[in-house]
């Protein structure tokens, strides 16, 4: 066994589609996959922020709030990190003015409430529909996400970035908004899709990868069971082992209608080819 690491799960992925959709927070039974990750010998669920119903997610509210203490120290399961989602539909970077302020007021309001529950990673998604996609998007998102990045330092808490960006541009971000509290989600999956070296990207800014997406994709494709796809484990393997890496690992790995069961598949099977465990939650 190489070592043990807080490896978790992608919200909803241990439990059926909510409304069919193949990732979103599983309103109203979200609190059944806490026991179900502390059977599977997890130690930690990403909680979702949509941008449907997000001032009724319990991340938002101060019921919310207390129901997501309350199960975690009853399971042993906690939530370190959140996937923001909420950002792909209004993104930071938004040209329209209302709807970038609007974004700005819900990340200062989210980074308050992730610190009351213990949380300290932030995902911030800039694929597909919120993806950076010329300078101007970049230029305004360094704008307007420079307090919201001042704010999370303060509470100790990281803004990791999931980009489609190459290496150099990604690492070029970084620098250009330099701060120690934005890093990098690196997901295995994306990264292989768009044909991205880990070793250029690991190169570039592996010392600021903060939280670790585990899925696998096709070059050019979706996802598909781990191990199906284009993802080179072995050098993702290698990189949190030898980087002496501290942040959480979340199977974000490819779901049918019901979850639990390929999901297990998938755990059993990443389990045997990294020798990664969690570490105990007793």
């Amino acid at each position: 066994m190489l070592g043990q690491f807080h490896i978790g799960v992608m919200q909803g992925r241990l439990l059926s589609k909510y409304k069919g959709h193949y990732q979103a927070h599983p309103k109203g039974y979200w609190q059944e996959e806490f026991g179900l990750a502390n059977e599977f010998s997890l130690n930690l669920i990403e909680f979702i922020l949509d941008f449907s119903d997000a001032l009724e997610n319990p991340l938002m509210t101060p019921e919310g709030l207390a129901g997501i203490r309350t199960i975690t120290q009853a399971s042993g399961v906690q939530v370190r990190s959140i996937c923001a989602d909420y950002f792909m539909v209004a993104p930071l970077h938004s040209s329209n003015q209302k709807t970038a302020e609007t974004s700005q007021e819900v990340l200062s309001e989210l980074l308050k409430n992730a610190s009351s529950i213990g949380a300290t990673e932030v995902v911030i998604p800039c694929v597909d529909q919120s993806s950076l996609k010329n300078d101007e998007d970049k230029t305004r998102f360094i704008r307007n996400i420079k307090n919201s990045a001042r704010e999370a330092e303060s509470m100790g808490i990281h803004l990791a970035l999931e980009t489609d960006l190459p290496p150099k541009p990604f690492m070029e971000l970084l620098d250009t908004l330099d701060c120690p509290s934005v890093t990098v989600n690196y997901d295995t999956g994306n990264s292989a899709s768009l044909g991205h070296n880990p070793e250029e990207e690991f190169e570039a800014y592996g010392n600021r990868i903060s939280d670790i997406h585990i899925k696998d994709r096709v070059l050019g494709g979706g996802s598909v069971p781990l191990g199906q796809g284009d993802v080179n484990f072995k050098k993702i393997i290698d990189f949190i082992t030898s980087s002496n890496f501290t942040g959480p690992i979340i199977l974000q790995a490819y779901r049918d209608e019901e979850g639990k069961a390929i999901f297990r598949k998938q755990l059993d099977w990443f389990r045997k080819i990294s020798g990664l465990q969690s570490i105990s939650s007793t």
